[in-house]
Formats: structure tokens, C-alpha cells, sequence
């Protein structure tokens, strides 16, 4: 698969990051000068000129992670994980993306979550999946036709929820063998990762678990059952003893959120061997769903702060999937960069927004792509001027309803469809807590970029007048 010039440079592309492994510190600036000439669309300037500056500092937080991913990780998986992350997703997938999305002027997404299953092996309080109980599945043949129509629009990035997906792990593995030039990911409680398990993922080697932690074993086991935090730390001991890549998946509640947003707790997560974090906030979708668990604004403000301050110091590499909107111009679900398939075959706009217009077994991805719910979502990005409000739902709850109505939308819940209005009403408290605060740090950060305009505005002009005072004078003016 792929055109004449794509597998033209693929082949460059490995070969450069092959390259790296004799001498990471040294090499990386080289490779992120030869990776720049591929980035025709300047779609990752910033993020080359960021590395190129904390590669020059070895005491950077940034530069201790890229450098243990070559202790800390097995050779052969890391540089699959590179190709498939870095050639295959983030330049020759987004080259094609882009053009089918000029072409089609629809969103098309860098990744798709989707559930095999809607089985779990757990009953975690407020999580909706509990209600299906393993009554839902998409088949291996659908599993991999959702691959193959993905990988044709530039998506080589899948991630598999539920349910607890590893219920298929089998399947899971299959799909990894033969999309080898995917990266796949999974958000799971890691309870059935076993010795057989992290074998198969050392031998297909693009495989990474985003495991569901909740703080330590009193909240993880609050939420999750008696026993849990404990299965999972045997799970990270395992993947990190065979040198696998894995990260958390943490969700952050009104129980929770101190616990989780401590300094403590990143450098618990770290010395576990995770090498990044997924950072949600609760959400009251479901019938059985616990308001009372929604963070609140003070909350949400703690982890705003705290994320920033040690993404800055950390070791970890940390999105904040709402407080993290000002990075990514707000909601990035309705294809925008990815959406989520849910086991009954809907395709859904996000994995918190249980509602479609289409099913993939009977419509394709570009046609879903192209329905009323998801021109909708294009049309009205970013949902909010204000950019750490950027959720439909959660932020601007009566957003939502106006897409769902116009789009003709329907309820996914199969046992409880839940009116979008009345899951928008849960929202409202939350929503008019957090504007003010959202607000107060928005145009803070507008301000700060001003105030660094200015300094550099201010140090342009002393460096120019320099330059001429030394020029006629022919003395150094410190």
C-alpha cells in the first residue's frame, strides 16, 4: 500500500531513524533537521524546534525521557513504536489525510478508538460500560476492515476501550500482526495482562497499554473493587521488567483530584516505569452515572496548574484531555483527530458523546465522516472563543443539543437512551463553576504572550541599538 514517493520515503525515514540508535544525544538534532524536509505542510515546526532545544540540555526533563526510552525500553520495540508513531501517523499519514480532507472538506481523524468489546471483568462505580455487560462485540473481520479503510485516509493510529478490551486479547494481537505498520494502543484496568500476554506484545512490538489507575490502592480500589491497584502494579513490575513502553490512564474526580495532581503521585507514576500519562475529568454520561464525582472548578484549576508546572520538570509526557485545549484549538473529537466506535458498530464523535447518525456495518468511515452529525462538529470548531472550555458537553452544555437536534442524531445507549438534554443538564453547575476560572487563566495566558512580545520586542530594539553603538564606536557595549 502507499504511492511510488511514500515508500520512497519511508525507506529514508527508517533509515535515518535507525541512525539514532548509535548515539541518541548526539544524533536526534541530526535526524530532526533531516525529519523537517518531509514536514512539507510545517504541521510539526514547533515541536522540531522544541526538541532541538532541550536535546542541547542534558539535564532537561524532556531530554532524561527520550534518553530512557533507550534504557528503558527493548531495541526493537522502540523502533517500531518510532516508525509507526513518527513515519507512518505523523508525516506520511498526515500527508494524506490533509489532501483527502481538502478534497472531501470533512474531518478525517489522526486516530480512531474503538471497542471490541463491551465486556469488563470489573464494575468500576459511575463507568457506563458496566451496563452492557458482554453483550456487545465487533467482530475480528470488522475489528480489521475499520483498520484498512482507517490506514486508506492517512489513520494509523487505533485504540482500543470497552469493556475491558483485553477480554480480546487474541484478537487484539492478530490485529497488531497484521497492521504491523499501525501503532495500537488500549486503555485498560491491566488485570489480565499476564506473562503470555507481555510476551505477544514483545514479539509484535506495536503495541502500548494505557493502564487505569486512580491515585493509590484506597481511591484506585474505591472506584475499581478491592484488589485492583494491586493487579495493576503487578502489571507495570511485569512490562517494565521485559522493557515494554506503557503509560496511566488517570481520571481525576472530586475524590481523587489531589491525590492524582501531586508531585508525589507523578513521581510515583515514573518510578513505575510509565513513560506518559492520560489525564481525563470525570463525566456524568450514563443512567447511572455519579454527578457527585465531577471535579469541581477549584479542582480542575489544581490539575491545570499542576500538569504545566511538572510537564515542565517531569520526566512524563502528560495531555490533560480538557485543560490541555489551548494546545490542540479546543475539541478534538468528530473526526477533528479522532472519534470513537463503539461495540455495537456506531460511530460516534467521541467517546464520552453517546450519540450517531451512522454504524460501520452499514456505512463507511469517508461516509460517516461526511454525515450530519460529523459536518456538524466540523462546522462549529472550536466550540468556544475560549479555548480551555473547548468540551460541547461538559463547558458549553446547550452546544451539544443544537448538534444532536440538527443532525438527527440518536441515543447509542441501547438500554437507557438518554435525552441530550437531559444529559446536558448534569453539565450546567459545572459549566457556569468553571467559566469564570477559565476565563481568568485565558486571558492570563493571552497576557503572558503579549508580555513576552513586548520583552522581546523591548530586547530586539537594546540588541539593534547595540549593533550601532558598537558599529561607530568600534567598542563592545556589554
Amino acid at each position: 500500500m502507499g504511492t511510488i514517493n511514500e515508500k520512497l520515503e519511508t525507506y529514508g525515514l527508517k533509515k535515518v531513524l535507525n541512525y539514532l540508535d548509535s548515539n541518541p544525544q548526539e544524533n536526534v538534532p541530526k535526524v530532526i533537521g533531516w525529519l523537517r524536509k518531509f514536514d512539507r505542510d510545517g504541521l510539526y515546526t514547533n515541536t522540531y524546534n522544541m526538541i532541538d532545544s532541550f536535546m542541547k540540555d542534558p539535564d532537561n526533563n524532556w531530554n532524561r525521557l527520550i534518553s530512557s526510552l533507550y534504557t528503558d525500553i527493548d531495541d526493537s520495540v522502540r523502533r517500531k513504536t518510532f516508525e509507526n508513531f513518527l513515519i507512518n501517523s505523523a508525516i506520511l499519514g498526515s500527508q494524506r489525510k490533509n489532501k483527502l480532507v481538502e478534497k472531501y472538506d470533512c474531518n478525517i481523524p489522526w486516530a480512531i478508538l474503538m471497542d471490541p468489546t463491551s465486556a469488563c471483568n470489573l464494575h468500576c462505580i459511575g463507568c457506563w460500560a458496566a451496563e452492557y455487560g458482554n453483550k456487545l462485540n465487533l467482530s475480528y473481520e470488522t475489528l480489521d476492515d475499520i483498520i484498512r479503510q482507517g490506514k486508506e485516509m492517512g489513520t494509523y493510529m487505533y485504540i482500543f476501550s470497552g469493556g475491558e478490551p483485553l477480554v480480546r486479547k487474541d484478537d487484539i494481537i492478530k490485529l497488531c500482526e497484521k497492521h504491523n505498520d499501525c501503532e495500537f494502543l488500549a486503555f485498560t484496568n491491566a488485570t489480565l495482562i499476564d506473562e503470555k500476554f507481555a510476551d505477544d506484545m514483545l514479539r509484535v512490538k506495536n503495541f502500548v497499554p494505557a493502564i487505569s489507575i486512580e491515585g493509590y490502592e484506597e481511591e484506585t480500589d474505591f472506584r475499581r473493587g478491592k484488589g485492583t491497584y494491586q493487579s495493576v502494579i503487578r502489571a507495570m513490575n511485569l512490562l517494565k521488567k521485559k522493557k515494554l513502553p506503557f503509560g496511566a490512564s488517570l481520571c481525576y474526580t472530586s475524590k481523587n483530584a489531589e491525590t492524582i495532581g501531586s508531585e508525589a503521585y507523578f513521581d510515583h507514576l515514573i518510578d513505575l516505569g510509565c513513560k506518559f500519562a492520560w489525564i481525563f475529568t470525570y463525566m456524568p454520561v450514563g443512567v447511572d452515572a455519579k454527578p457527585e464525582l465531577m471535579a469541581t472548578a477549584k479542582q480542575r484549576k489544581f490539575m491545570y496548574d499542576q500538569v504545566r508546572k511538572f510537564r515542565a520538570t517531569k520526566p512524563l509526557f502528560t495531555m490533560d484531555f480538557w485543560n490541555d485545549g489551548e494546545y490542540v484549538n479546543g475539541c478534538i473529537a468528530g473526526g477533528r483527530q479522532y472519534l470513537h466506535i463503539n461495540a455495537n458498530g456506531d460511530i460516534e464523535p467521541c467517546a464520552f458523546i453517546h450519540y450517531a447518525d451512522c454504524n460501520i456495518h452499514n456505512k463507511t468511515l469517508l461516509e460517516a465522516y461526511r454525515s450530519p452529525l460529523f459536518m456538524q462538529y466540523r462546522r462549529n470548531q472550536p466550540f468556544n472563543h475560549n479555548q480551555l472550555r473547548p468540551c460541547p458537553l461538559l463547558d458549553n452544555p446547550g452546544r451539544l443539543s443544537q448538534i444532536v437536534k440538527k443532525s438527527g442524531a440518536d441515543s447509542t445507549d441501547l438500554i437507557h437512551p438518554e435525552d441530550v438534554e437531559q444529559l446536558s443538564a448534569k453539565c450546567i453547575d459545572a459549566a457556569k463553576a468553571w467559566a469564570p476560572v477559565a476565563q481568568d487563566l485565558w486571558d492570563n495566558s493571552e497576557g503572558r504572550e503579549r508580555a513576552d512580545w513586548k520583552a522581546q520586542k523591548e530586547a530586539d530594539s537594546k540588541a539593534k541599538t547595540r549593533s550601532k553603538v558598537e558599529s561607530k564606536t568600534g567598542v563592545r557595549v556589554p
